[in-house]
This record gives C-alpha cells, sequence and structure tokens, in this order.
C-alpha cells in the first residue's frame, strides 16, 4: 500500500446533518412530513435527485418538476455546505497518520467538482487531498473503474498499490474492476437492501469503525517497510 483513496460522503466525511437539515427545512416550508434521519441518510450516496425525492415522492425522477426541486435543494447545499457536517469520528487522526508515513490520500468520488470543492474548502482539507476526481473528469462514473484509474495515474502509482474506501458496493465494485484492494466502511451510509450480507460486496476487508481503519493502514505499512527493510 502506498497511497489510499476515499469515497467523500459517508467514507471520509460525514455529510448527512446537513442534508436532514435541508430537508427538513425544505419540508417545513412545502408543510409536508419530514422523512426520518436514517432514511435520509441512507440515500446521501444515491445522490441530491434520491434525496429531492423523498420529500416528493410522487414526481417521476426525470419530471421537470423533480429537476426544479434539485436545484433549488443543491442552492441551498452550496450556499451551508458546511454547517453541521465534520470528518468522521477518529478520521483526522488517520489523516495525520497516513501523511506522516508519507503516503498520499485522495478523494474519488460521484459527487460534483464544484461542491465537492466547496466542501474541501470549508473543511481546511483542500492542500492536504493529493488527488480529487468527480464525474466531471470522466465519462463514465462508479462502479465503472474509469475514475480509479484516472486516480492512480494522477497519483503516478499502480491501482494495486492504491487502497480504495467506501460505503457503497458501487465503490467496491469499481475499486475491484481497478485491481485495488478495497475497504467497506460498514460505519458509512450503507444502502437498506444491502446491509444484511456485507460479505456479498467482495471487499478485501471491513471496517467497522476508522479506529479499524487506522490498525488495518498500520498493519499494511509494517508489511510494506519489512519488505523495504
Amino acid at each position: 500500500m502506498r497511497a489510499v483513496l476515499f469515497d467523500l460522503d459517508g467514507t471520509l466525511i460525514d455529510t448527512a446533518p446537513d442534508f436532514i437539515r435541508i430537508i427538513g427545512l425544505m419540508c417545513e416550508q412545502a408543510q409536508i412530513q419530514v422523512p426520518t434521519d436514517d432514511l435520509i441518510r441512507a440515500q446521501v450516496s444515491e445522490g441530491a435527485r434520491a434525496m429531492v425525492n423523498l420529500i416528493y415522492p410522487d414526481l417521476e425522477m426525470n419530471s421537470p418538476e423533480l429537476l426544479q426541486m434539485r436545484q433549488q435543494f443543491l442552492e441551498i447545499y452550496a450556499q451551508n455546505i458546511a454547517v453541521d457536517t465534520c470528518l468522521f469520528p477518529q478520521m483526522e487522526a488517520l489523516l495525520s497518520t497516513l501523511e506522516e508515513l508519507g503516503l498520499p490520500w485522495g478523494i474519488v468520488t460521484n459527487k460534483p467538482r464544484s461542491l465537492s470543492e466547496l466542501l474541501l474548502a470549508a473543511l481546511n482539507l483542500t492542500e492536504r487531498c493529493q488527488v480529487l476526481v468527480c464525474p466531471d473528469d470522466v465519462t463514465r462514473t462508479k462502479p465503472d473503474p474509469e475514475p480509479m484509474l484516472l486516480a492512480a495515474s494522477q497519483l503516478d502509482l499502480p491501482p494495486g498499490q492504491i487502497v480504495y474506501v467506501g460505503d457503497h458496493p458501487r465503490d467496491i465494485d469499481a475499486g475491484r474492476a481497478a485491481g485495488m484492494p478495497t475497504v467497506l466502511a460498514a460505519y458509512g451510509y450503507l444502502p437498506p437492501d444491502h446491509r444484511d450480507d456485507l460479505d456479498a460486496w467482495h471487499a478485501d476487508h471491513i471496517v467497522y469503525n476508522v479506529d479499524e481503519l487506522i490498525e488495518l493502514i498500520h498493519q499494511s505499512t509494517h508489511h510494506l517497510l519489512t519488505e523495504q527493510g
């Protein structure tokens, strides 16, 4: 292992609190019942359209009405992108560990670049993140391996030496297709229909909190240093 790549929402950063707040605000304005926090959290990885569909379940996913509400949702989010958002517990310690070991880290996400850059800047992560690959940068997004291979190229490392950490089946599928060792972040926003059998994701490792991920990094680094020594 010579680098680590993360999915963004639900893996590196806990963005759900801001989505929960914004959806609550929109529901209050529309005078409709607010979805549960767990339901919103489970939809974060599916994108803004899916989250707006929680508010307006009767609207077709590609209808002009829903797309208009999606745009309103994104505008509110962009203006308030890190009010309650933060790194997952112990993630700062993990990033510091990687940096102390001289291992670059980066992000491969399906979140648009404009929002991803705003979020990283708000959390003072822009200069620390060595590579950021977003849907804007590729023709095919995860679960296709194209974003992963682009990140590997930008890091100038073989995919097999880069660990990818994600909380959605498409993350694991993309990492595996690119030839990267994969880690399932079981602390993240797991889709409800994929929670019962995590082994079926075929990730190389499963971690249930960031402390376990830190331990995995230390183990991998120990093997690397042993081989070099």
